[in-house]
């Protein structure tokens, strides 16, 4: 036994006096433990009582000192700093369950300790008391792991009264990315208005749309609504209420009981109501920003002939993921987000047995790696441009063959279905659509005699197209976004060559200004905006199919490189969302949604917070 259990270590030397060997019991500190722990049981060689009482309970405890001492500062400092507990022989102990402190005393002399969930916050907070960070530490630990929608913010507010910040932390993220199934739970309604004032004011809370806020609020009202009336109007002052749509703001205020009675909140929504059908802007009414990755997707294109291709790149971690590619290779396709979900729109098969134009809508779920077809469009449309306005996708211009369309349709995913709306002034493919205030831009293009550089102005109130200022610049297949308070259009062929110029329109000054040029000329790009810059990606710049992608921060009015495609190509759907789940599907979440019973999303199994898909 002693063979196994000891090392000797032996110093070998000349002269026999000075031999020495060094010798550990590696295992002495468990055994003297594991004794001590003995001794206590049987009640032997104990120099303290612990007398814990707790409502009518009192339970004594016979311990050691030294014990007790090594294990947590608080009873080092009762026994050693020369506190009147030193001479005592029993130490009342108040505040902690005798449960608590039986565990806390078995982990003192075991160093191992077992919590069910039904007592882990009570022997938590007993650990706090004692300072016994590494108990705290593993109630943390299995606390994080226990969070859902229904304790997430009694542990959040536990959390903070022990002052324990990171779990505090981690609660309160846990919040901020289930919001929506966290505000149906009872404890929501438990918040005083203080609290869910800060909860829903904050910036990076995961709503799939404003209207969940908003809806929580008025839930929280009705759950005490003789009470809680009185501050329906803040509450909505902390509602992203410019990020709602006009009919929903008018449904609210026909139908919302809360509402109905309070004609400072109705004048206040009315208000908001006006500024988004004038379509001013909304500076001081920023959206939401969840915490979640932002990737880049990239879908289809055309080298030598059309691509299936879909890929997502991660402009924080300079990461590219190769996804399902589309059923169907397309060019020409412009790409949308909707609800997390990315839709690939029209576009061209151009192969060596094929050359077909297109009038497929396509859908990616990120959560679980999928296309599904949507309702076709009227009319196939190739190199057409997209934009979202209140959750629908607008397809603008694009062409059928020899055909250049003017028309322009709306897509809407919750009834699956397209209806056509006032066509543009102008016939226009390769055009260039950017969304800014509710208001649809359309630039440039090719009319089928002629690039143009005029530009126009959709109104969905209205249905109606206006023509604003032209662009400096002819330019056919051109990219475009909107940024802050302005319009960009970059790019594109003017009959000549491929240009890198680009331009931006401000809306308020109906006047295009040039701003730095892109490094590379680049006709039929790809753009969209990722975290305030815009993004470029591929191209054609007149010899060869670019793979480059730059990026443009307008704080410096500065163009960096910043990575490259797989490959090169031109013709490409680009749109930002959720990061793509790493597992092919996400089942819990799916079957929750089907329960709801909606049957676009059953269809498409939709899904919109990376963060539910456990990786």
């Amino acid at each position: 036994m002693y063979a196994t259990e000891c090392q000797a270590e032996v110093t070998p030397s000349k002269n026999y006096g000075n031999r020495q060997f060094h010798y550990s019991l590696a295992d002495h500190t468990n055994q003297a433990f594991q004794i001590m722990n003995e001794l206590r049981l049987s009640q032997q060689l104990c120099d303290v009582t612990l007398r814990v009482k707790y409502n009518d309970l009192q339970v004594d405890f016979m311990a050691h000192k030294i014990v007790l001492a090594s294990s947590s500062p608080v009873f080092r400092a009762m026994f050693t700093n020369g506190l009147r507990e030193c001479g005592m022989e029993t130490v009342p102990i108040n505040g902690v369950h005798p449960k608590v402190m039986e565990r806390l005393l078995e982990f003192a002399y075991t160093a191992s300790i077992s919590v069910g969930e039904k007592c882990v916050i009570h022997v938590m907070n007993g650990a706090v008391m004692y300072q016994m960070d590494s108990v705290v530490k593993a109630c943390c630990d299995f606390l994080i792991q226990e969070l859902d929608p229904s304790n997430a913010i009694g542990i959040a507010s536990f959390a903070e009264q022990i002052g324990c910040l990171e779990l505090h932390q981690k609660a309160r993220e846990y919040i901020y990315m289930h919001f929506g199934e966290v505000s149906k739970q009872e404890e929501f309604f438990n918040l005083t208005r203080c609290q869910l004032v800060n909860l829903i004011s904050r910036d990076d809370l995961n709503v799939r749309c404003e209207s969940e806020v908003f809806h929580a609020c008025i839930n929280w009202v009705k759950y005490d609504c003789e009470n809680r009336r009185p501050y329906i109007q803040a509450l909505l002052r902390a509602v992203r209420c410019h990020s709602l749509t006009p009919n929903f703001l008018k449904l609210q205020l026909q139908r919302c009981e809360i509402l109905r009675g309070d004609s400072h909140c109705q004048d206040y929504l009315s208000k908001i109501f006006q500024d988004l059908t004038l379509h001013k802007p909304t500076r001081t009414h920023p959206g939401r920003i969840p915490n979640i990755p932002q990737f880049i997707y990239v879908a289809g294109g055309y080298y030598r002939q059309s691509l299936n291709f879909l890929e997502a790149y991660n402009p924080m971690e300079g990461e590219w993921l190769t996804l399902a590619p589309l059923e169907m290779p397309r060019s020409g396709l412009a790409g949308s987000v909707i609800g997390g979900l990315f839709y690939a729109v029209g576009g061209r098969n151009n192969a060596p047995d094929c050359n077909e134009d297109s009038n497929a809508v396509d859908c990616y779920n990120p959560m679980n790696n999928q296309w599904s077809p949507c309702a076709p469009m009227s009319v196939p449309r190739n190199r057409v441009g997209a934009g979202v306005i209140d959750g629908q996708i607008y397809a603008v211009g694009g062409s059928h063959g020899c055909l250049h369309h003017n028309s322009v349709e709306r897509y809407d995913p919750e009834k699956d279905e397209w209806q056509l709306v006032a066509p543009m002034r102008t016939r226009r493919i390769g055009v260039g659509v950017a969304v800014l205030n509710r208001l649809l831009y359309a630039m440039g293009g090719f009319d089928g005699l002629n690039r143009l550089n005029s530009a126009e102005c959709y109104y969905p109130e209205t249905d109606e197209w206006k023509d604003i200022a032209p662009m400096n610049v002819v330019r056919s297949g051109a990219g475009a976004c909107s940024l802050d308070t302005c319009v960009y259009a970059m790019g594109g062929y003017d009959g000549r060559d491929q240009l890198n110029s680009v331009e931006k329109y401000d809306v308020e000054k109906n006047t295009w200004t040039f701003v730095a040029p892109m490094t590379h000329r680049r006709s039929a790009l790809g753009v969209t905006v990722h975290q305030g810059k815009i993004y470029v990606l591929g191209g054609y710049d007149g010899n060869t199919f670019l793979d480059s992608v730059e990026c443009y921060d307008p704080a410096t009015d500065v163009w960096t490189e910043v990575t490259h495609m797989v490959s090169g190509r031109s013709g490409v759907g680009v749109a930002v969302t959720m990061e793509p789940c790493r597992k092919n599907q996400c089942p819990d979440f799916l079957a929750e949604k089907q329960k709801e019973g909606n049957p676009t999303e059953k269809q498409r199994g939709h899904c919109f917070f990376s963060s539910l898909c456990k990786k």
